[in-house]
Protein backbone atom coordinates (compact mmCIF):
# COMPACT_ATOMS: atom_id res chain seq x y z
CA UNK A 1 0.00 0.00 0.00
CA UNK A 2 2.79 2.39 0.92
CA UNK A 3 4.67 1.52 -2.29
CA UNK A 4 1.60 2.28 -4.42
CA UNK A 5 1.16 5.63 -2.70
CA UNK A 6 4.82 6.52 -3.28
CA UNK A 7 4.63 5.52 -6.96
CA UNK A 8 1.44 7.55 -7.42
CA UNK A 9 3.18 10.50 -5.75
CA UNK A 10 6.14 10.25 -8.15
CA UNK A 11 3.83 10.13 -11.16
CA UNK A 12 2.05 13.27 -9.94
CA UNK A 13 5.12 15.12 -8.62
CA UNK A 14 4.33 18.30 -10.58
CA UNK A 15 0.77 18.42 -9.21
CA UNK A 16 1.92 17.59 -5.68
CA UNK A 17 4.38 20.51 -5.78
CA UNK A 18 1.44 22.88 -6.27
CA UNK A 19 0.15 21.85 -2.83
CA UNK A 20 3.39 22.75 -1.04
CA UNK A 21 2.85 26.57 -0.87
CA UNK A 22 -0.55 26.03 0.74
CA UNK A 23 0.86 23.53 3.24
CA UNK A 24 3.71 25.93 4.02
CA UNK A 25 1.26 28.79 4.70
CA UNK A 26 -0.85 26.62 6.99
CA UNK A 27 2.23 25.37 8.85
CA UNK A 28 3.79 28.83 9.31
CA UNK A 29 0.65 30.79 10.19
CA UNK A 30 -1.52 28.13 11.86
CA UNK A 31 0.67 25.47 13.48
CA UNK A 32 3.81 27.33 14.59
CA UNK A 33 1.78 30.06 16.43
CA UNK A 34 0.00 27.32 18.40
CA UNK A 35 3.08 27.22 20.62
CA UNK A 36 1.91 30.59 21.92
CA UNK A 37 -1.10 28.89 23.52
CA UNK A 38 1.22 28.12 26.43
CA UNK A 39 0.93 31.82 27.30
CA UNK A 40 -2.42 30.94 28.89
CA UNK A 41 -0.59 28.82 31.47
CA UNK A 42 2.05 31.45 32.30
CA UNK A 43 2.22 34.89 33.85
CA UNK A 44 3.54 36.40 30.66
CA UNK A 45 5.86 39.34 31.17
CA UNK A 46 6.87 41.22 28.06
CA UNK A 47 10.22 42.20 29.62
CA UNK A 48 11.18 38.74 30.89
CA UNK A 49 10.04 37.14 27.65
CA UNK A 50 8.05 34.03 26.88
CA UNK A 51 10.57 31.44 28.06
CA UNK A 52 11.39 33.10 31.40
CA UNK A 53 7.80 33.96 32.37
CA UNK A 54 6.67 31.86 35.37
CA UNK A 55 4.36 28.88 34.91
CA UNK A 56 1.06 29.32 36.77
CA UNK A 57 -1.07 26.45 35.44
CA UNK A 58 -4.81 27.12 35.33
CA UNK A 59 -4.64 30.40 37.26
CA UNK A 60 -6.04 32.55 34.42
CA UNK A 61 -8.82 30.08 33.64
CA UNK A 62 -9.87 30.21 37.30
CA UNK A 63 -9.76 34.03 37.20
CA UNK A 64 -12.13 34.04 34.23
CA UNK A 65 -14.40 31.48 35.90
CA UNK A 66 -14.55 33.61 39.07
CA UNK A 67 -14.84 36.90 37.20
CA UNK A 68 -17.99 38.92 38.00
CA UNK A 69 -18.37 39.59 34.26
CA UNK A 70 -18.50 35.94 33.13
CA UNK A 71 -22.29 35.50 33.40
CA UNK A 72 -22.99 38.65 31.42
CA UNK A 73 -20.33 37.91 28.78
CA UNK A 74 -21.43 34.30 28.27
CA UNK A 75 -25.12 35.29 28.18
CA UNK A 76 -24.52 37.94 25.52
CA UNK A 77 -22.28 35.60 23.52
CA UNK A 78 -24.79 32.75 23.54
CA UNK A 79 -27.86 34.91 22.86
CA UNK A 80 -26.27 36.90 20.01
CA UNK A 81 -24.77 33.72 18.50
CA UNK A 82 -28.12 31.91 18.61
CA UNK A 83 -29.91 34.91 17.10
CA UNK A 84 -27.34 35.14 14.29
CA UNK A 85 -27.61 31.40 13.70
CA UNK A 86 -31.40 31.20 13.93
CA UNK A 87 -32.01 34.22 11.66
CA UNK A 88 -28.81 34.60 9.66
CA UNK A 89 -28.40 30.95 8.66
CA UNK A 90 -31.80 30.29 6.99
CA UNK A 91 -32.00 33.80 5.47
CA UNK A 92 -29.70 33.13 2.45
CA UNK A 93 -31.43 29.79 1.85
CA UNK A 94 -34.81 31.52 1.70
CA UNK A 95 -33.38 34.22 -0.60
CA UNK A 96 -31.89 31.57 -2.91
CA UNK A 97 -35.23 29.72 -3.06
CA UNK A 98 -37.07 32.95 -3.86
CA UNK A 99 -34.57 34.01 -6.55
CA UNK A 100 -34.78 30.57 -8.13
CA UNK A 101 -38.49 31.14 -8.77
CA UNK A 102 -37.95 34.51 -10.46
CA UNK A 103 -38.33 34.13 -14.24
CA UNK A 104 -37.52 37.73 -15.25
CA UNK A 105 -33.73 37.48 -15.72
CA UNK A 106 -33.02 41.23 -15.59
CA UNK A 107 -34.86 41.62 -12.29
CA UNK A 108 -33.22 38.46 -10.91
CA UNK A 109 -29.71 39.66 -11.76
CA UNK A 110 -30.48 43.11 -10.38
CA UNK A 111 -31.59 41.67 -7.04
CA UNK A 112 -28.54 39.40 -6.92
CA UNK A 113 -26.16 42.27 -7.61
CA UNK A 114 -27.78 44.61 -5.09
CA UNK A 115 -27.83 41.92 -2.39
CA UNK A 116 -24.18 40.92 -3.03
CA UNK A 117 -22.73 44.44 -2.76
CA UNK A 118 -22.97 44.97 1.04
CA UNK A 119 -20.66 41.98 1.61
CA UNK A 120 -17.79 43.92 0.03
CA UNK A 121 -18.24 46.91 2.34
CA UNK A 122 -16.12 46.97 5.49
CA UNK A 123 -17.86 47.03 8.84
CA UNK A 124 -16.51 50.56 9.37
CA UNK A 125 -18.54 51.79 6.40
CA UNK A 126 -21.61 49.74 7.31
CA UNK A 127 -21.53 50.91 10.93
CA UNK A 128 -21.20 54.52 9.76
CA UNK A 129 -24.24 54.07 7.50
CA UNK A 130 -26.29 52.53 10.32
CA UNK A 131 -25.31 55.29 12.75
CA UNK A 132 -26.24 57.92 10.19
CA UNK A 133 -29.62 56.30 9.46
CA UNK A 134 -30.47 55.92 13.15
CA UNK A 135 -29.21 59.35 14.15
CA UNK A 136 -31.54 61.65 16.07
CA UNK A 137 -30.28 64.53 13.94
CA UNK A 138 -31.85 64.10 10.47
CA UNK A 139 -31.56 60.30 10.61
CA UNK A 140 -33.69 58.74 7.86
CA UNK A 141 -35.30 56.15 10.19
CA UNK A 142 -36.43 58.74 12.73
CA UNK A 143 -37.63 61.06 9.99
CA UNK A 144 -39.69 58.24 8.41
CA UNK A 145 -41.22 57.24 11.75
CA UNK A 146 -42.12 60.86 12.50
CA UNK A 147 -43.72 61.31 9.05
CA UNK A 148 -45.80 58.17 9.70
CA UNK A 149 -46.80 59.58 13.12
CA UNK A 150 -45.40 56.51 14.87
CA UNK A 151 -43.19 58.58 17.20
CA UNK A 152 -43.44 62.12 18.55
CA UNK A 153 -39.72 62.79 18.89
CA UNK A 154 -36.51 61.14 17.57
CA UNK A 155 -35.30 57.99 19.33
CA UNK A 156 -31.61 57.48 20.01
CA UNK A 157 -31.67 53.79 19.02
CA UNK A 158 -27.95 53.19 19.60
CA UNK A 159 -28.20 54.39 23.19
CA UNK A 160 -31.05 52.07 24.21
CA UNK A 161 -30.05 48.48 25.13
CA UNK A 162 -33.46 47.05 24.19
CA UNK A 163 -32.88 47.89 20.49
CA UNK A 164 -29.25 46.78 20.17
CA UNK A 165 -29.71 43.06 19.42
CA UNK A 166 -32.32 43.81 16.72
CA UNK A 167 -30.06 46.39 15.08
CA UNK A 168 -27.01 44.11 15.22
CA UNK A 169 -28.75 41.03 13.78
CA UNK A 170 -30.65 42.88 11.04
CA UNK A 171 -27.48 44.72 9.96
CA UNK A 172 -25.51 41.46 9.81
CA UNK A 173 -28.21 39.71 7.79
CA UNK A 174 -28.45 42.64 5.35
CA UNK A 175 -24.68 42.65 4.87
CA UNK A 176 -24.17 38.91 4.26
CA UNK A 177 -27.44 37.46 2.95
CA UNK A 178 -26.70 38.04 -0.74
CA UNK A 179 -23.17 36.71 -0.77
CA UNK A 180 -24.08 33.69 1.38
CA UNK A 181 -26.86 32.75 -1.04
CA UNK A 182 -24.42 32.18 -3.94
CA UNK A 183 -23.58 28.63 -2.85
CA UNK A 184 -27.24 27.70 -2.42
CA UNK A 185 -28.14 29.15 -5.83
CA UNK A 186 -25.37 27.08 -7.39
CA UNK A 187 -26.64 23.96 -5.62
CA UNK A 188 -30.21 24.63 -6.78
CA UNK A 189 -28.98 25.11 -10.36
CA UNK A 190 -27.65 21.54 -10.24
CA UNK A 191 -31.06 20.01 -9.51
CA UNK A 192 -32.44 17.97 -12.41
CA UNK A 193 -35.21 20.07 -14.07
CA UNK A 194 -37.04 16.89 -15.08
CA UNK A 195 -37.94 16.40 -11.42
CA UNK A 196 -39.86 19.70 -11.42
CA UNK A 197 -41.57 18.81 -14.69
CA UNK A 198 -42.71 15.46 -13.28
CA UNK A 199 -43.91 17.09 -10.06
CA UNK A 200 -45.82 19.76 -12.00
CA UNK A 201 -47.51 17.08 -14.10
CA UNK A 202 -48.58 15.39 -10.86
CA UNK A 203 -50.18 18.64 -9.73
CA UNK A 204 -47.59 19.72 -7.16
CA UNK A 205 -47.65 23.42 -6.33
CA UNK A 206 -44.50 25.57 -6.21
CA UNK A 207 -44.31 25.26 -2.42
CA UNK A 208 -44.59 21.48 -2.64
CA UNK A 209 -41.86 21.40 -5.30
CA UNK A 210 -39.58 23.40 -3.03
CA UNK A 211 -40.36 21.19 -0.05
CA UNK A 212 -40.19 17.83 -1.86
CA UNK A 213 -37.50 18.46 -4.49
CA UNK A 214 -35.38 21.58 -3.96
CA UNK A 215 -34.70 21.34 -0.22
CA UNK A 216 -33.87 17.58 -0.21
CA UNK A 217 -31.59 18.08 -3.23
CA UNK A 218 -29.53 20.82 -1.57
CA UNK A 219 -29.63 19.27 1.91
CA UNK A 220 -25.99 18.03 1.77
CA UNK A 221 -24.82 21.62 1.16
CA UNK A 222 -27.09 22.92 3.93
CA UNK A 223 -25.78 20.25 6.33
CA UNK A 224 -22.13 21.13 5.65
CA UNK A 225 -22.69 24.85 6.21
CA UNK A 226 -24.75 24.12 9.31
CA UNK A 227 -21.89 22.07 10.79
CA UNK A 228 -19.47 24.93 10.13
CA UNK A 229 -21.93 27.45 11.58
CA UNK A 230 -22.36 25.39 14.75
CA UNK A 231 -18.57 25.17 15.08
CA UNK A 232 -18.45 28.98 14.95
CA UNK A 233 -21.41 29.43 17.27
CA UNK A 234 -19.35 31.16 19.97
CA UNK A 235 -18.02 33.68 17.43
CA UNK A 236 -20.77 36.14 18.19
CA UNK A 237 -18.89 38.88 16.36
CA UNK A 238 -16.19 41.43 16.97
CA UNK A 239 -15.97 44.26 14.44
CA UNK A 240 -19.73 44.72 14.14
CA UNK A 241 -20.26 44.77 17.91
CA UNK A 242 -17.19 46.92 18.59
CA UNK A 243 -18.35 49.57 16.11
CA UNK A 244 -22.10 49.53 16.70
CA UNK A 245 -21.78 49.30 20.51
CA UNK A 246 -19.29 52.13 20.93
CA UNK A 247 -21.61 53.67 23.52
CA UNK A 248 -20.63 52.30 27.01
CA UNK A 249 -24.34 52.23 27.93
CA UNK A 250 -24.73 49.20 25.64
CA UNK A 251 -22.00 47.14 27.33
CA UNK A 252 -24.50 45.13 29.37
CA UNK A 253 -26.02 43.70 26.17
CA UNK A 254 -23.05 43.89 23.80
CA UNK A 255 -20.03 42.58 25.70
CA UNK A 256 -19.21 39.15 24.19
CA UNK A 257 -16.13 36.95 24.57
CA UNK A 258 -14.20 38.57 21.71
CA UNK A 259 -14.86 42.17 22.80
CA UNK A 260 -14.20 41.23 26.43
CA UNK A 261 -10.83 39.71 25.46
CA UNK A 262 -9.96 42.85 23.51
CA UNK A 263 -11.07 45.25 26.24
CA UNK A 264 -9.76 43.45 29.34
CA UNK A 265 -6.97 41.31 27.93
CA UNK A 266 -5.41 43.34 25.13
CA UNK A 267 -6.07 46.96 26.11
CA UNK A 268 -5.01 46.27 29.71
CA UNK A 269 -1.99 44.19 28.58
CA UNK A 270 -3.25 41.04 30.37
CA UNK A 271 -2.00 38.82 27.57
CA UNK A 272 -2.08 35.54 29.50
CA UNK A 273 -5.64 36.20 30.65
CA UNK A 274 -6.72 37.00 27.07
CA UNK A 275 -5.04 33.85 25.74
CA UNK A 276 -6.73 31.70 28.39
CA UNK A 277 -10.18 33.01 27.43
CA UNK A 278 -9.43 32.54 23.72
CA UNK A 279 -8.29 28.96 24.35
CA UNK A 280 -11.41 28.28 26.40
CA UNK A 281 -13.60 29.48 23.51
CA UNK A 282 -11.60 27.52 20.93
CA UNK A 283 -11.89 24.24 22.85
CA UNK A 284 -15.65 24.60 23.21
CA UNK A 285 -15.96 25.47 19.49
CA UNK A 286 -13.97 22.37 18.48
CA UNK A 287 -16.15 20.21 20.74
CA UNK A 288 -19.32 21.65 19.21
CA UNK A 289 -17.94 21.10 15.70
CA UNK A 290 -17.14 17.44 16.42
CA UNK A 291 -20.55 16.91 18.03
CA UNK A 292 -22.38 18.55 15.11
CA UNK A 293 -20.42 16.44 12.63
CA UNK A 294 -21.26 13.28 14.62
CA UNK A 295 -24.98 14.05 14.39
CA UNK A 296 -24.68 14.90 10.69
CA UNK A 297 -22.82 11.66 9.98
CA UNK A 298 -25.89 9.71 11.06
CA UNK A 299 -27.76 11.30 8.15
CA UNK A 300 -24.87 10.75 5.75
CA UNK A 301 -23.94 14.44 5.30
CA UNK A 302 -20.90 14.85 7.55
CA UNK A 303 -17.65 16.72 6.85
CA UNK A 304 -15.50 13.70 7.72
Amino acid sequence: MADNTFIRFLKQWDIQLMVLPGLALIFVFSYIPMYGVLTAFKDFNIIRGFMDSPWVGFKHFEMFYNSPDIKEVLRNTIVISLLKFGIGFPAPIILALMLNEVRHMFFKRLVQTVSYLPHFLSWVIVAGMVMSMLSTDNGSVNMLLEKMNLIDEPINFLSLPEYFWSILISTGVWKEIGFASIVYLAAIAGVDPHLYEAAEMDGASKLKQIYLITLPSIMPVIAIFMILAIGNLLNAGFEDILLLASNPILRDVSDVIDTYVYRVGIQNSRFSYATAIGLFKALISVGMLVLANWFARRSGNSLW
